[in-house]
């Protein structure tokens, strides 16, 4: 029966109407995950080195860390994790056993590279340890805990997957922990070293994670199974809906009209709200570049250009997608995709003006950091907006606005086009302001950074003209995308 399913996924796979795209960033992402996984495996080798190198004891400091190791883990999964589903409501018509049906799923979760991943660093550690001349049954028993906990968040992500606020809530926890551990106010890894101390040097303490695996396994069983049902788990739930007038936007006209639709779009679903919440987080990547030396300058505006542009990169890289379930009967209607753009456009301008506003606390870095961020904004309104839109063309990816998933963008969005529409939005900023910085000042830098944006939109319109082709042009394979559901 599992053979039976594993070919229907290969049929369901090759039959689908965006298999080109599909096979293309599948070949895309292997290169992506081979880059990983020698990223992990020469750290799993070299973790014990570099750690003895210096002076520290590598398996007491790796398992100091692990709490915070398996915490990012779990976040990591949350936002980024998507859970393997099958088409299951053909199936319970037919002869297929419920819980042959729910395994399958399970185990299609247990080959997800987030939990295959890890094996390229643990296992390389392992085989170090032992060569080192540790217990080999320590060793052993210590690395089946690990994967045990590993697999203890793949199966804590299925549950916690519908519950809204848990990744915030996960985030502020992780950072609560660790400011407290830098100000040496409160350290957790007090009370966790000793546990994972003891499943190294405990033979019979592996059980506890090994335990509570099967526990989350069978929790996850029962819960999957409870909702196979047609006329339960599986029916559409319906909502109480909510009025909002926001009758201040018709003085806009046709604008007022989109943006109020954007507007309650993003207040009541899922996907919408959690991607806003998480654009927020771009306004501290500066923190990781400015007044760092290790990072050259000119990476400086590339940090302003993400800090002020959270919103674009986040929400902006996925329009119209997220208009998909509708997206059939706006064409039938009378709709100017001139307005229908354009409320878009400012949508995005807004949230940057606002984060712009919101990032100037990094006038604690002076006058030169906030003005690399003022000059990014500049940039993101007058050039990356119109780069997004035209992205968005291209982009034919349907959003499931229920789903909290994804917030940084579907990796199915990803094509050739959008891919060097990204070269401009990020390379050429950074570009302008080394220029402007080696013939003559980091201000000039800045300046050649800003008028591009000012250029861009003056020349705003002849450039929505161009847009607006592009995406007439591509209706009809846009409409023809979003009916497809595999």
């Amino acid at each position: 029966m599992i053979a039976k399913f594993i070919y229907l996924e290969w049929k369901s796979f090759l039959r689908s109407a965006s298999f080109a795209t599909n096979l293309a960033m599948k070949i895309l992402l292997g290169f992506l995950v081979l880059y990983f996984t020698l990223c992990f495996l020469a750290l799993g080798v070299g973790a014990f080195y570099i750690l003895r190198e210096m002076k520290l004891d590598p398996l007491v400091t790796i398992n100091k860390y692990l709490i915070y190791y398996f915490l990012m883990d779990l976040i990591i999964r949350l936002l980024l994790q998507a859970i393997p589903v099958m088409n299951i409501r053909p199936l319970l018509t037919l002869p297929f056993k419920r819980p042959t049906i729910v395994h399958f799923s399970l185990g299609k979760t247990a080959l997800s590279f987030f939990n295959i991943g890890h094996a390229f660093l643990f296992l390389p550690f392992c085989a170090v340890l032992l060569y080192e001349g540790f217990n080999p049954i320590s060793v052993v028993v210590w690395g089946i805990a690990m994967f045990s906990l590993i697999y203890c968040n793949n199966f804590l992500n299925i549950l916690l997957n519908n519950k809204d606020n848990l990744l915030g809530i996960f985030i502020t926890i992780a950072l609560v922990l660790a400011g407290c551990q830098y100000y040496k106010l409160f350290d957790i890894t007090n009370y966790t070293l000793p546990f994972f101390e003891g499943l190294f040097h405990t033979n019979w303490l592996f059980i506890i994670p090994v335990l509570v695996l099967a526990g989350l396994y069978y929790w996850n069983y029962n819960f999957l199974k409870g909702d196979l049902y047609l006329d339960a788990g599986l029916s559409v739930k319906n909502d109480i809906a909510k009025t909002e007038d926001l009758t201040w936007l018709n003085q806009f006209g046709t604008l007022g009209i989109f943006l109020k639709n954007d507007i309650k779009l993003i207040k009541r679903n899922k996907r919408s709200k959690t991607t806003v919440a998480m654009s927020a987080l771009f306004l501290f990547y500066g923190l990781i570049f400015f007044k760092n030396p290790s990072q050259p300058p000119a990476m400086h505006i590339f940090a302003g250009i993400f800090v002020s542009g959270g919103f674009l990169f986040t929400f902006g890289q996925l329009v119209p997608s997220w208009d998909s379930s509708y997206y059939q009967l706006m064409m039938t209607q009378n709709i100017p995709y001139r307005g229908y753009l354009n409320s878009k456009w400012w949508l995005i301008v807004i949230a940057t003006v606002v984060s712009t506003i919101l990032a100037s606390f990094y006038l604690y870095f002076g006058w030169q950091t906030y003005l690399t961020i003022v000059a990014g904004a500049i940039y993101n309104i007058g050039v990356n907006s119109h780069l997004v839109l035209l992205g968005g063309a291209y982009t034919k990816t349907p959003i499931d606005l229920a789903m909290s998933k994804g917030a940084f963008g579907d990796k199915k969005s990803m094509n050739v086009n959008t891919m060097l529409l990204t070269l401009p939005k990020l390379f050429l900023p950074v570009l302008l302001y080394w220029l402007g910085s080696r013939f003559s000042s980091p201000q000039f830098g800045l300046a050649l950074v800003a008028l591009t944006g000012v250029l861009g939109f003056v020349f705003r319109s002849k450039v929505f003209s161009i847009i607006e082709k592009i995406y007439k042009k591509e209706k009809y394979k846009t409409i023809a995308a979003y009916k497809q559901k595999g």
